[in-house]
C-alpha cells in the first residue's frame, strides 16, 4: 500500500512539535496535563466531528502526532480511555444528549474515564460479566458486582461498565452498557493492585448498589455486547504506531546496554538483537496495511499477538544482554523503602503481562480462528 506524508502533514508536525516543546514537562500531573491537552485542542484528533472543543485531523495527521507525542517524552496519558474509546462508541451508538454531556468534558480533558468490562474469572472471557443492573421505579440502575484489572479507575471521574440487565441471560444475551458516575461514596469502592513493578495502575472495582441513570444506557438495554465489541475496534491502527515509536526507544537501550557490557560479542545474543528489530519493522508494515483499509476481521488481534510476543521477548532480552547486574537494584532495598527499579527492569516485569491484557493471546487466536478461518468453535463449559 502508499502510505506518506506530504505537504499538509509535514506542516502539521512541525504545528506539533513546536507545541510540544513549548508545553510537554514531565514533572506535570497527568489530570493537569490533559487540560492543557484540551485547551490546546489536541484532544479528539481522530473523532471526525467538530463541534465539542476538539480539533479533527486526517488520518495521517493522526499518526503524525501520535508519533510526535511519543518522541516528545511528554508525560503518559491519563485521559486517553475516554477519548479512544469511549468517545467514538457514543459517536457511533450514543444518543444526541450523550454526546453532548460528555463529548465536551472529554474533549477539554475536564473528566477522566476507566474501562469496567474484565471480572475475577472472567477476564477476557467478556461474556462471562456477571455484574448485575438492576432498574429500579425510578428508572434507576443499581450496579452490583466487581471488576478487575481497571486501569486509572483510582483516577477517574465516570467508568463505563458491561453489566447483566436480564435476570438469567447467559453469555453475550441480557447486557447492558452504562455510564456510572465514580463519585458515590459507599456504593463504589477501588483498590489499587501493586504490582511486580512496584505501581499500582491497575484496580479491583467493588459497586455495591451503585447508580447510573437510565439516559446514561448507551445503546439501547440489552445492546451491550454489540456496543462492547464496536468500542474494542477503535483506534488500534493508530495507537500501535505510536507505541512503536517507544518499542524503538527500549529496543536502542537494549543495544546501546549490550555494547557497553560486552553482551553484543556473544553470537546468539547478537542475532536475538537482529531479529528484534526486524520484528519491529514488520510490526510497522503491517499497522499501516491496517490503517490503509485492508478489512481483515483479525487485524487488530493478530497486531496484539505481534507487539505482546514482542514486547514480552525485548523484556527477556534486556535482563540477558546485562548479566548479573540485572537482579541488583540502583537503591538498596530496605522493609521502609523497597529498591527502585531503572528504566529496562520495569521493561522486563511490566511486559510479563502483555500477552494476557488487553485480550489474551489465547483469546486472540481463537477469535482468528473462529472468525477468520472459520474453524469449529471452542468448547465452552
Amino acid at each position: 500500500m502508499e502510505f506518506g506524508f506530504g505537504a499538509e502533514d509535514e506542516a502539521f508536525r512541525a504545528e506539533a512539535k513546536a507545541w510540544l516543546c513549548a508545553h510537554a514537562d514531565g514533572g506535570q500531573d497527568r489530570r493537569s496535563w490533559e487540560r492543557v491537552l484540551g485547551k490546546g485542542g489536541w484532544i479528539g484528533l481522530s473523532w471526525g466531528e467538530v463541534g465539542y472543543g476538539n480539533r479533527v485531523a486526517s488520518l495521517t495527521q493522526q499518526v503524525v502526532w501520535a508519533e510526535e507525542y511519543a518522541r516528545s517524552g511528554a508525560p503518559p496519558r491519563s485521559g486517553h480511555i475516554g477519548e479512544k474509546l469511549l468517545a467514538p462508541t457514543l459517536l457511533a451508538h450514543g444518543s444526541d444528549a450523550q454526546k453532548a454531556r460528555f463529548l465536551p468534558p472529554i474533549a477539554a480533558g475536564e473528566e477522566l474515564w476507566c474501562q469496567g468490562y474484565s471480572e475475577p474469572g472472567a477476564g477476557s472471557d467478556l461474556a462471562g460479566v456477571r455484574t448485575v443492573a438492576v432498574r429500579d421505579s425510578e428508572g434507576v440502575y443499581r450496579v452490583t458486582g466487581q471488576k478487575i484489572w481497571t486501569s486509572l479507575a483510582h483516577e477517574a471521574d465516570w467508568c463505563f461498565v458491561l453489566a447483566r440487565t436480564e435476570a438469567g441471560s447467559r453469555r453475550h444475551h441480557g447486557l447492558t452498557f452504562l455510564l456510572v458516575p465514580m463519585d458515590q461514596p459507599g456504593r463504589i469502592e477501588v483498590r489499587p493492585i501493586r504490582q511486580m513493578t512496584g505501581t499500582g495502575d491497575f484496580n479491583e472495582v467493588f459497586f455495591d448498589g451503585a447508580h447510573a441513570r437510565v439516559e446514561h444506557v448507551v445503546g439501547g438495554e440489552g445492546e451491550g455486547w454489540r456496543v462492547a465489541m464496536s468500542l474494542l475496534g477503535f483506534e488500534r491502527g493508530v495507537s500501535t504506531l505510536a507505541q512503536q515509536i517507544g518499542f524503538a526507544g527500549e529496543l536502542g537501550r537494549v543495544v546501546r546496554t549490550a555494547l557497553r557490557t560486552g553482551a553484543v560479542g556473544d553470537p546468539v545474543l547478537r542475532e536475538r538483537l537482529v531479529r528484534q528489530w526486524a520484528e519491529l519493522r514488520v510490526m510497522r508494515w503491517n499497522a499501516l496495511r491496517t490503517l490503509g483499509g485492508s478489512g481483515d476481521t483479525g487485524a487488530s488481534s493478530v497486531a496484539k499477538l505481534l507487539w505482546g510476543g514482542w514486547h514480552q521477548r525485548l523484556g527477556e532480552l534486556a535482563m540477558a544482554v546485562r548479566g548479573a547486574e540485572a537482579a541488583v537494584g540502583p537503591v538498596a532495598w530496605s522493609a521502609s523503602a523497597p529498591y527502585e527499579l531503572d528504566a529496562l527492569q520495569h521493561l522486563f516485569l511490566f511486559s510479563r503481562a502483555d500477552t494476557i491484557y488487553g485480550g489474551s493471546d489465547q483469546i486472540q487466536r481463537t477469535i482468528i480462528a473462529e472468525r477468520v478461518l472459520g474453524l469449529p468453535k471452542e468448547p465452552r463449559g
